[in-house]
């Protein structure tokens, strides 16, 4: 029973985070953040927060510092917004698999295209 809660606040974390970010959030270096997942302790006193920046390794370093710097702000809009005893600390995470999945596509791509050549 405990599993299925923790994963129903993570996903409304997920939800509620990303709406904040790019509604309420107005720092100039984040720029296209999309939040792939949330992993929460199951005592709700953490939550890992996977984003996926798109841009170069400079841009997601400047995004994960604009996000951190703004950590506060995020934790106060998510505990008016939810109605939880603990708002959870929030640490943020990249999440390289849509990068990966993309490599992995291309090279596909690339071997497919070499197939047909021939």
């Amino acid at each position: 029973m405990a599993k299925i809660r923790v994963g129903r606040v993570s996903e409304q974390i997920k939800k509620e985070l990303s709406q904040i970010i790019q509604m309420e959030l107005k720092d100039p270096r984040i720029g296209f953040i999309t939040l792939t997942g949330v992993e929460t302790t199951s005592d709700l006193s953490q939550a890992k927060v996977y984003l996926s920046v798109l841009g170069s390794d400079e841009q997601k370093e400047e995004a994960l510092k604009a996000l951190a710097r703004a950590n506060g702000f995020l934790r106060s809009e998510l505990g008016k917004r939810m109605k939880l005893r603990h708002t959870p600390e929030l640490l943020f995470k990249f999440d390289n698999s849509i990068e990966y999945g993309s490599r992995i596509e291309s090279i596909i791509s690339d071997i497919k295209s070499k197939d047909d050549v021939k």
